[in-house]
C-alpha cells in the first residue's frame, strides 16, 4: 500500500521541520513548504493525502487558500495557526478545513489528528457511483457540486461533502456524533461538536432548508440527525 503523503505549508522552518520528523517518524511522507507559490505549483504534481496549513503566510491569505484547496482540489485540510480565537476556528471550518490545530502544539497529537483523518478513508462503496439525486437535488461527489432541478450548481467543500455522503449512505436511519467522530475521524470533544455544527449549517444553507424546520436534515435533540430524503444513486 502506498505511504500516504502529508505537506506542510508554513513559512516558519522550525514549525516545518518539528513536523516533518514527527510525521516522518509515523512513517508517512512528507514535502514541506514556506510560501503558498511554491505549494500550489506542487498540487498541479501530486495529490496530498492531507494538507497541514498556516493561516499567517506571507504569499497569500491563508483563509482563501484553505478555501480554494476545499472546492477545487477536494483536498483534507488541517489548519495548524497560532490564532486560538473560537471566530477563528468556526471561520477555517466553514471554509472548509477538517481540523484546527493551534500553536503551540504537541507534535503527537498533529500525527494523531492525521491519522485520524486518513482513517476516514474514502465513503464505503453501498452505492453504485459518485453521483446522488434525492428531493430534487443532485449531488456530485466527483467535483464537489450540488444541482438543483433547475440546474443551477452550489459547490461544497471536502468537509461538508464528507458529512453530506455520510448521510445519503444512510437515508432514514439515525447517525449519532459519536458515529459520525468513529467515521469521519477527528478528536472527540467540543472542537469535533463545532466542525459538525458549522458543517451541518451551512449544507443547510445550500439545501435551502429552513432553519427552523429543516425537511432533509432533521435534528434529533439529544440523539443526532436522520435525514429524511429517498435516494439514488448513478
Amino acid at each position: 500500500m502506498k505511504t500516504p503523503l502529508i505537506t506542510i505549508l508554513d513559512d516558519e522552518p522550525e514549525i516545518r521541520q518539528i513536523l516533518t520528523e514527527a510525521l516522518e517518524e509515523a512513517g508517512f511522507r512528507t514535502q514541506s513548504f514556506a510560501r503558498a507559490r511554491e505549494f500550489e505549483a506542487s498540487l498541479k504534481r501530486v495529490t496530498p493525502d492531507v494538507c497541514l496549513v498556516d493561516l499567517s503566510l506571507p504569499d497569500t491569505d491563508g483563509l482563501s487558500l484553505v478555501h480554494r484547496l476545499a472546492l477545487e482540489q477536494g483536498a483534507a485540510v488541517i489548519i495548524i495557526s497560532g490564532r486560538a480565537q473560537v471566530q477563528d476556528r468556526v471561520t477555517g471550518l466553514e471554509l472548509g478545513a477538517d481540523d484546527y490545530i493551534t500553536k503551540p502544539f504537541d507534535p503527537v497529537e498533529v500525527v494523531a489528528r492525521v491519522r485520524a483523518r486518513l482513517r476516514s478513508g474514502p465513503r464505503p462503496a453501498t452505492q453504485s457511483g459518485n453521483t446522488a439525486h434525492f428531493s430534487g437535488w443532485i449531488a456530485h461527489f466527483d467535483r464537489y457540486m450540488l444541482e438543483d432541478d433547475s440546474g443551477t450548481e452550489t459547490p461544497f467543500s471536502h468537509a461538508e461533502g464528507e458529512v453530506l455522503r455520510l448521510f445519503l449512505d444512510s437515508p432514514k436511519r439515525l447517525i449519532s456524533r459519536g458515529q459520525m467522530q468513529e467515521i469521519l475521524g477527528g478528536a472527540a470533544g467540543d472542537s469535533f461538536d463545532r466542525a459538525m455544527d458549522v458543517r451541518i449549517s451551512r449544507l443547510r444553507t445550500k439545501l435551502r432548508e429552513d432553519p427552523k424546520n429543516p425537511r432533509l436534515i432533521k435534528t434529533i435533540y439529544g440523539a443526532g440527525y436522520i435525514f429524511l430524503g429517498d435516494v439514488s444513486w448513478s
